[in-house]
């Protein structure tokens, strides 16, 4: 008798993506002890990436593009489109992907058996970055969850996203009856894992790194190493598009009423303060959680701008 194996949707948005996504395809197609499905929604690109994709569909049974949606705009606007967009009948477990990352063959394995062993209901996990001269460094989120980190980031990045049907069908409806206001939303890693903490879902990150997360100048949003990303994340602070978004998640995940959530949801000076000495509750790595309590003091005493 065959072996069972575990059907995985795998949603892929694209654009503009023809240097990496053969390399991403043949990984992802290449997964060990699952049976992959491949969706793919594409921006409009001007590199040929939907004639290429649609070749490459007519070939391969397991790859679905669908028919183009106007302009994205953004990886998130995308991936929302993907979630709204794809019948998940007949599929066990969902997983987002990027267009230009590597997946390691057991990357879909390892994620679909801790979710049933540990009886969680999603896994994300470590990556290993790499840029093209060759260099590489272990990008570590798997520190241990705190209580209200959901509201402040992610659970690394999206393209590690594992996640049962159950809860993907439950995001569905959020997607559906948000979809207006989700358009805002800017970072959809975030925002899927704020509704899961939030709505009583379980999550493990894998420190064990399951792909090779490319790095190049077309990043929508890369890897923090070094000096520069954190002055560019401290800018994106301060310019208030981190505050924003932190409260437009809070309020979309239904948390906006949570008597913790109340006392700083405004963002004023005085509420910035008091959240500060929330910060062990708010980030996972202990040198984020110091990050936030100096960016809750800096925004207090300088000034940000939140709408």
């Amino acid at each position: 008798m065959p072996v069972k194996h575990p059907k995985v949707a795998v949603l892929l948005a694209a654009f503009n993506g023809m240097q990496w996504i053969e390399e991403q395809l043949a990984s992802i197609l290449g997964q060990s002890a699952v049976d992959v499905t491949v969706y793919i929604s594409i921006d409009p690109s001007t590199d040929g990436t939907e004639a290429w994709c649609a070749a490459y569909a007519a070939q391969h049974p397991g790859v679905i593009m669908l028919p183009p949606a106007g302009t994205f705009g953004g990886a998130s606007r995308n991936f929302f489109r993907l979630i709204r967009d794809v019948d998940l009948d007949g599929c066990d477990f969902v997983a987002f992907a990027d267009q230009d990352d590597v997946w390691h063959s057991d990357k879909l394995q390892r994620a679909t058996q801790a979710i049933q062993t540990r009886r969680v209901d999603a896994c994300s996990s470590n990556v290993m970055a790499f840029w093209p001269g060759g260099s590489t460094h272990l990008l570590d989120k798997a520190q241990p969850q705190v209580a209200w980190d959901f509201l402040f980031e992610a659970a690394g990045p999206g393209c590690t996203y594992v996640m049962s049907k159950s809860l993907v069908e439950s995001l569905k409806a959020s997607v559906l009856a948000n979809w207006q206001p989700l358009q805002d939303v800017s970072l959809h890693d975030w925002y899927c894992y704020a509704f899961a903490r939030s709505h009583g879902y379980r999550w493990y990150i894998d420190p064990v790194p399951s792909m090779d997360y490319r790095q190049h100048e077309h990043n929508q949003v890369g890897a923090n190493k070094g000096l520069s990303p954190l002055i560019a994340r401290y800018k994106t602070i301060h310019d208030g598009w981190w505050f924003n978004q932190v409260q437009l998640i809070a309020r979309l995940v239904g948390q906006g009423d949570e008597p913790f959530v109340r006392i700083w949801l405004k963002l004023r000076r005085r509420q910035l303060m008091k959240l500060s000495f929330s910060a062990w509750h708010c980030r996972r790595r202990v040198r984020d959680k110091v990050f936030f309590f100096c960016i809750c003091w800096a925004a207090a005493l300088i000034g940000k701008k939140v709408k």
